[in-house]
């Protein structure tokens, strides 16, 4: 009985052993990725969240480290710098990145979160703003890394507005919603989901304002992308392939439950206000996510004669000194098949 024990020990031990031999080199097999979002974790960073804290990443094979943002450009320039492989950032920022940079380090846009851009107009009602054509000699507040301030000529432009035609106040972002509120200013740009909030938590609701969406008054633009550096991407393929799916099993399943996705927001951050932050991601999914383009082409896609006309618009509007070609900003190669991507609600009922 004793042998038997004793054997039986040195079974344990020896399997034991073997286990911890093999750990190290299970764990060694996966591919760390750091991932740099644009902002704090917020409402739309849930899927990220839910990806990892599901293990859909740890199945492909990755080791994940995701970092909250300070700004589009932060997590632009800290994937072309090497410090992060990947993140999350405007597609539009990234075009002006790879112009000012053409001899850089590659960076792409390999997956289109929102299909439109957030950016919107707020305006006070009571200051007789109805229409694009009421902004005109009105006062309009914003930062001056804005996307509403940098793209604001091709808004004009889409609604025959003359651009000149506004004073602008470049303003700290902190101050931005209160200027409006206080009535300083007779309107601000800034993203829907983000200043729709911000105003409403200073006292003035939608029935006060007067909202131009972009996407809705003609501006087509796309919005945030989840981008890699390409050295990475050209030695790592199949990594970037494995985030992207499980990425995208992630927004499938945000899509069909964004009050539950909320859940590993406020797992990663115990002290977001969960209300706001539900209503933040629906926002967001109903505004620039779940649109009619994403829908007929699969989530993450690009239509490239938009994304022609899109990355010359921004060119125009921006100033830069080149025009990147379309291939340089975004590449469709790691995207999962199409019909994996049809993910919204309804679809492949």
């Amino acid at each position: 009985m004793s042998r038997y024990l004793s054997r039986s020990s040195g079974l344990i031990t020896g399997v034991l052993g073997l286990s911890m031999l093999f750990a190290p080199l299970a764990m060694a097999d996966e591919t760390r990725i750091r991932f740099q979002l644009d902002w704090r974790f917020e409402g739309p960073s849930a899927p990220f969240l839910m990806a990892m804290e599901r293990g859909y990443f740890a199945e492909e094979g990755l080791d994940v480290q995701l970092d909250s943002g300070s700004g589009s450009a932060g997590a632009i320039n800290r994937v072309a710098s090497g410090a992060y492989e990947m993140g999350f950032g405007d597609l539009n920022a990234l075009v002006e990145f790879l112009a000012e940079n053409p001899d850089g380090p590659g960076i792409q846009g390999i997956y289109v979160v929102y299909d439109g851009t957030p950016a919107s107009v707020f305006a006070r009602k009571d200051r007789d703003i109805d229409t694009p054509a009421d902004l005109a000699g009105k006062s309009i507040a914003a930062p001056a890394f804005d996307t509403g301030y940098r793209a604001w000529g091709i808004f004009a432009a889409a609604n025959d507005v003359d651009a000149d035609d506004v004073e602008w106040q470049n303003v700290d972002p902190t101050l931005r919603e209160t200027l409006l509120v206080r009535g300083d200013v007779d309107a601000i740009t800034g993203f829907y989901f983000t200043s729709l909030l911000n105003l409403e938590g200073r006292g003035m609701g939608e029935d006060e304002l007067t909202i131009m969406p972009f996407p809705d008054y003609g501006v087509p633009l796309y919005g945030n992308a989840i981008i890699a550096s390409e050295s990475f991407s050209s030695e790592n393929p199949e990594a970037v392939e494995g985030f992207l799916r499980a990425f995208n099993r992630a927004l499938e399943e945000t899509l069909a439950d964004p009050d539950g996705a909320i859940d590993y927001v406020y797992n990663r951050d115990p002290l977001i206000d969960r209300e706001m932050e539900t209503r933040r991601l629906k926002l967001a999914i109903d505004s620039v996510i779940d649109t009619a383009d994403a829908r007929a082409n699969g989530a993450g896609a690009v239509d490239e004669e938009r994304l022609r006309d899109a990355i010359q618009l921004v060119a125009d509007a921006y100033d830069l000194p080149s025009v990147p070609d379309p291939e340089r900003v975004f590449t469709s190669r790691f995207l999962p098949p199409q019909e994996e991507r049809m993910i919204f609600p309804g679809q492949g009922e």
